[in-house]
This record gives C-alpha cells, structure tokens and sequence, in this order.
C-alpha cells in the first residue's frame, strides 16, 4: 500500500521540506535531484486519471526506502499532468501542451542550476512525455551544463516471467502492467467490475509497433475503443507487488550510481585543441 508524504521520501529526502538556509548549505559535489513528471489521463472505465503520476509517487516513495543514507538523494514535487493530447476528448483527461511542459522543466531546471545542484534526473511515466524529455533533457544539458538523466520505471525489467510477452508488447495503456501495480499500491482505487481487455490489432504487421521498432503516430481513439491497450482481466496485486519490489530494488541502486556518475569522464579521447596544447 501507498500512502503520500509518509516514508523517507517525504519525511527525510523531500527538498522543498528543507529551509533556503539548509539547501544553501547541502553538499551538491554528487547530489541529484529527482523531478518526476507523469500524467492525469483516461485510462479506461476501471482505472484511475492519476495512474501514471500515482506509479510514479508510490514508485520513488517505496525506493527511497531503499536508498542508503549517504546518498545526498533528493525529491521534487512531482509535475502531475503531462503531454497527454492523444486522450483528449476522453472524460478526466488533462492534457498540458509540448512547449508547456518543456518551459516548466527547463525553468525548473534553471533554479535548480542557480541553486547549485549539478544533477537532474527526471523521472517519467507516461509513454506521451518520452520523445520530449529526450529533448528537453538535452536543451538542460546545453544551456545550463547540468547533468540530465532520464528514465521511466517500466525500463528497469521488472515484468519478465510476471506479464505475457504478447502483453508487454501491446499493452501498454491501462492492461495488466498498470493494473496490476495500481492493485498493489492503491486497491481501492481500481473499479474491478469494469476490468476488460483490448488489443490493437497488429498481428498482420512485420515491422510496425506502438512503441518499438516502426511507430506511427497515433491517437487513443485510432486504436483503442474503451480506451485501453492490454489486458486488464489479468491484473493481480500480488503480480504488482513483484513487480514494484523488483522495479525499487532496481531503482535504488541505479540512483546510487547517477550520483558517482560524472559525465565529463565518459569522453574517450581528446579534443583537436585539446591534442594541439598537449604537444
């Protein structure tokens, strides 16, 4: 179960708990701050609108139980609605535009920078928001020399052997995935009458997927008719429990390993200036 603002998270790594004299005086040298961003969005007639930023809370909550002490780890107010404009038009969906949602990040971003924090991980899930955090992670890059990550809990393999592969490839909104993590993390904010499945017919297709390989570009309403892709009957709490267990322990040791990362070690060689002062 997940309860908000109780737990490390709230309680020990919560920035904005801190006062302008204690985030002043924070070692930053390898501190990364955490932004996550999800979505408030149709998710079909058994889910809630706010599945994609409630995964992403409960996420980070239950892996910040797990983050070791040391760690100067800290947590941002999460950015609730997303770039959600292939749903509008579906009752409880909040959609906020691209250039919106890149101009909040790049200005949060910015304070953060003028406060002294050099790292900057945001953390997505909602599919809609990816191809723009890719970019928008790299405007940060360029204008503010900030250290950029960013990754979606869903990367982290938490489902393998737990969802059927069929699954994994299509369904991808409100199926047995999401379903079954927002069983185990919230349950009574799942509607189990109205559970139903629906897949997006591309078995005839060699190349095209939704997410993977060829895409297309699409609307909910060109390949869903309830709004959902997946299969919803076979969500369980238990198969979400697994899977957020595994997704945290994931998760807890790769923040650990943004924060010794040092992005000016990666280059392998030197520049052509660089070379020509050596000598």
């Amino acid at each position: 179960m997940f309860t908000r603002y109780e737990g490390a998270a709230w309680e020990e790594r919560f920035l904005p708990r801190l006062t302008s004299k204690q985030v002043r005086e924070l070692p930053k040298e390898r501190a990364l701050v955490i932004l996550p961003v999800g979505a408030i969005e149709q998710h079909g007639p058994h889910l809630p609108v706010m599945t994609d930023t409630l995964i992403g809370e409960a996420t980070l909550t239950q892996a910040f139980e797990k983050v070791g002490g040391q760690e100067q780890i800290w947590l941002l107010p999460p950015i609730s609605y997303g770039k959600s404009n292939e749903h509008l038009g579906l009752p409880g969906t909040i959609s906020i535009s691209a250039a919106t949602l890149q101009g909040l990040i790049m200005d949060i971003a910015y304070s953060l920078h003028l406060s002294g924090f050099r790292k900057l991980l945001l953390f997505n899930t909602h599919g809609g928001n990816v191809d723009l955090l890719n970019v928008v992670s790299r405007e940060i890059r360029i204008q503010y020399g900030m250290t950029v990550f960013y990754l979606s809990p869903s990367s982290l393999g938490g489902a393998e052997g737990i969802i059927a592969p069929e699954e994994l490839e299509y369904g991808i909104h409100g199926g047995d995935y999401e379903t079954s993590i927002v069983k185990a993390i919230k349950p009574g904010w799942v509607q189990d009458e109205f559970l139903i499945a629906e897949v997006p017919d591309l078995g005839g297709m060699k190349f095209l997927t939704l997410e993977g390989r060829i895409r297309f570009a699409w609307r909910m309403e060109d390949i869903s008719a309830s709004g959902i892709c997946g299969d919803a009957t076979q969500a369980t709490a238990a198969k979400g429990e697994i899977m957020q267990e595994r997704i945290t322990d994931t998760l807890a040791l790769a923040l650990a390993e943004l924060c010794s990362f040092d992005v000016e070690q990666v280059r392998g060689g030197l520049s052509p200036l660089e070379a020509e002062v050596k000598r």
